[in-house]
């Protein structure tokens, strides 16, 4: 039997958290293994088109004669209007429905990468990837929406941990695919490999996301309900705090990976932009450790998950001041395992404390994460100008320090786990 290409949701009258448990996607059942691969695919293109230009930054600086701060405005371009775009792609997903919009914003964000690959300058290469954060905006938070909405509360851990697992997927293929093109046929082949890519995931998450049967259609851009959804989560007794944890644990993984590529290309190390993007294959621990966190937490509770992610993420930061290479790859592995369990654990947080609006408690999490991803992403090549990795390392630990305090408010306000 065919798959249903359509990219219309089924809305229904009754609000997902009154849904009759025959509504949910239950685990084990074809439509559950259907909607989990097609939200892999989504995650894979989504971080891959995003992130492809982080093992090219030292490439750029030299191409367009830019300071690491700069060449980084290549990937903190794209995160600061995705994380803008996100605002608005929740409230149009309430009007167009989940699959339409996430199927529309993979095709136009693969089509944006590939003309990416064509600009002539360095503006009209970041107006592309401006371009491209803000088609992308429709992915994130309205994939974990539809998660939240359509999987049985049983098994939304499990799910909303494949599904980070597919954006480690993209995020690990993204990048080493990018340095692999890169020394075979220079940046510009490299990114439209990557759009390409994207693109073909696009189409395949179209044939396989079931349609919605928990989602509720609101025609019309109601301004009154949106601000009322945001500022409902704002002022929640703990969705404030998991905002925090994204923005805190992401800028401190972006810093990490946007330096390590001059650290490993530069005299230190001396790798090739092949070798040097093949330290992304580490992501393969943090794709494994995404869906064990979300079982993990469903499990043990979602409070202590949390913080062990950030211990490990603090203990692969201290090991890459080692001066060793196979440290350092131990270190940025250790670092990967911690950031996907961090934030595994507070993305399926989010959509349980969520009461109600869950794509605008997504879009807010996502906020938070992507500011975190520009701001302190860039803000950590000043510490790689003024003191080197050392620098770089000091900044981010100065980050898991806040998030592990803001991770001791969670377990304050969580209510006693029952396995």
């Amino acid at each position: 039997m065919p798959y249903d290409l359509t990219l219309t949701d089924s809305p229904t009258t009754a609000a997902p958290s009154h849904s009759p448990s025959s509504r949910w996607i239950k685990r084990g059942t074809r439509s559950f293994w259907r909607a989990n691969i097609a939200l892999v695919l989504a995650g894979y293109s989504t971080f891959s088109l995003m992130y492809c230009v982080q093992p090219l930054l030292p490439v750029l600086a030299r191409e367009f004669g830019l300071s690491a701060t700069q060449s980084s405005l290549a990937l903190s371009v794209t995160t600061a209007l995705l994380a803008l775009s996100i605002f608005v792609a929740g409230a149009v997903s309430e009007m167009v429905g989940r699959k339409t919009l996430i199927a529309a914003s993979l095709c136009s964000a693969a089509a944006l990468n590939v003309l990416a690959a064509f600009a002539p300058s360095w503006p009209l290469l970041l107006l592309a990837r401006g371009l491209e954060g803000i088609a992308l905006g429709g992915a994130p938070a309205v994939a974990m929406a539809y998660l939240a909405e359509e999987i049985e509360p049983q098994a939304l851990g499990f799910a909303m941990g494949l599904y980070i697992g597919g954006t480690a997927l993209g995020g690990m293929t993204g990048r080493v695919l990018t340095g692999l093109a890169a020394d075979l046929g220079g940046w510009r082949t490299a990114l439209a490999v990557i759009g390409a890519l994207g693109l073909a995931s696009a189409v395949g998450f179209a044939a396989l996301l079931p349609g919605s049967k928990n989602f509720v259609r609101r025609p019309g851009l109601n301004a009154a309900y949106h601000l009322n959804a945001w500022g409902g989560h704002l002022s929640a007794r703990g969705l404030p705090w998991l905002f925090a944890i994204g923005f805190l644990v992401m800028g401190g993984f972006v810093a990490v990976y946007n330096y390590a590529g001059f650290l490993l290309t530069g005299p230190s190390f001396g790798l090739s932009q092949a070798a040097a993007g093949a330290i992304f294959l580490v992501y393969l621990f943090g794709m494994v450790a995404s869906s064990l966190a979300g079982a993990a937490g469903d499990r043990f509770g979602r409070a202590p998950v949390l913080a062990v992610g950030l211990l490990i993420f603090a203990a692969g930061l201290g090991l890459t001041l080692a001066p060793a290479l196979l440290a350092l790859i131990a270190g940025i592995a250790l670092v990967t395992i911690g950031f996907f369990v961090a934030h595994g654990i507070a993305t399926g947080w989010v959509g349980q404390m969520a009461n109600g609006a869950k794509g605008h408690a997504a879009s807010l999490y996502l906020l938070a994460y992507y500011l975190g991803s520009s701001v302190l992403g860039s803000a950590g090549g000043w510490f790689w100008t003024k003191d080197g990795w050392g620098g770089v390392v000091g900044f981010v630990a100065v980050l898991l320090i806040a998030a592990l305090v803001v991770a001791g408010r969670l377990a304050r306000l969580a209510p006693p786990h029952r396995s």
